[in-house]
């Protein structure tokens, strides 16, 4: 064999041979498609999906006497399931067992009315009426009771605090409001001051004033105080929020207390009367329940 025929026969086995570190494709694998920005692949046709039509069922309705151990949403659930069915069939009968049922929901309901007004003639302190009588010359001698309590209690801390109303001379409802704490002054005997944050500025950064007319209850000789009013306020309003917050700065409520009245504490419209309602209340409530046994 001559040395170029040699040379040949090598030539053919490098182009059949696999190069080193390269896997050999097998010939019954699949080319690869490319893929990328270059290359689109079309997207698969839809496959056509029959849209079948979900059956409902009829639901089965128990006699009355088990469906009365039933517990209310287990009920709303089936008269739901049944309403579903009669509005899908629309047959009379399927209609009429659907009223059946809201009908003994109704009766149920009725029920719980009836059994719930024997519990609160049983219980009257879970009953509003003990503490908010609906007869009119009944509600008029409760206002009058509490107007007093507050007259008192607010004359009683005349000379432990001060109302100030915070005011700028652009302001019309200043204006409005200025004749109102005024007449707080007359009532109660407090000292009654009208600040002008346009004379002093530095006063709306030191006590926090947004809006004019801004009327705060402040304690003296202490950095306590508090707003009682943002923007106009009447004065029934305006007399309510200072006794509930100087009995607040006093430490006699809690403020969870806030919207107990004169007169209230321990009854009804107390959020503390009958045990705590959150945990930095217990011990507001250990002392309202004391207060309770000793009566």
């Amino acid at each position: 064999m001559t040395r170029r025929a040699i040379r040949s026969l090598i030539f053919a086995a490098a182009l059949v041979t696999p190069t080193a570190g390269m896997c050999a494709t097998s010939p019954s694998a699949p080319a690869k498609v490319r893929q990328g920005y270059w290359w689109y692949e079309a997207p698969p046709a839809p496959t056509d999906v029959e849209n079948v039509e979900e059956a409902v069922e009829k639901p089965t309705i128990p006699p009355m006497t088990e469906l009365a151990k039933w517990s209310p949403p287990r009920i709303a659930k089936l008269i739901e399931a049944q309403r579903d069915y009669a509005a899908t069939v629309l047959s009379v009968d399927a209609v009429s067992d659907f009223w059946r049922l809201q009908d003994f929901a109704r009766r149920k309901a009725r029920a719980f009315a009836g059994v719930t007004q024997i519990a609160m003639l049983t219980h009257p302190e879970l009953n509003s009426k003990s503490a908010n009588p609906m007869v009119g010359d009944a509600r008029a001698a409760l206002g009058a009771e509490k107007e007093a309590a507050r007259r008192t209690y607010l004359r009683a801390n005349s000379r432990a605090y001060a109302l100030v109303m915070f005011s700028r001379e652009s302001c019309g409802y200043c204006r409005v409001q200025w004749p109102i704490a005024q007449r707080f002054q007359e009532e109660y005997g407090w000292q009654v001051i009208r600040q002008d944050l346009g004379a002093h500025p530095e006063l709306t950064q030191r006590f926090g004033v947004e809006v004019t007319p801004t009327t705060m209850v402040i304690k003296r000789d202490s950095q306590q105080r508090m707003v009682i009013a943002s923007g106009v306020e009447a004065y029934p309003n305006l007399s309510a929020m200072a006794y509930q917050a100087v009995r607040l700065l006093n430490g006699d409520i809690r403020p969870e207390q806030f919207m107990t009245g004169a007169g209230e504490e321990g009854g009804f419209f107390d959020a503390l009367a009958n045990g705590p309602v959150s945990a930095s209340s217990a011990d507001g409530a250990l002392s309202a329940l004391s207060a309770q046994a000793d009566r």
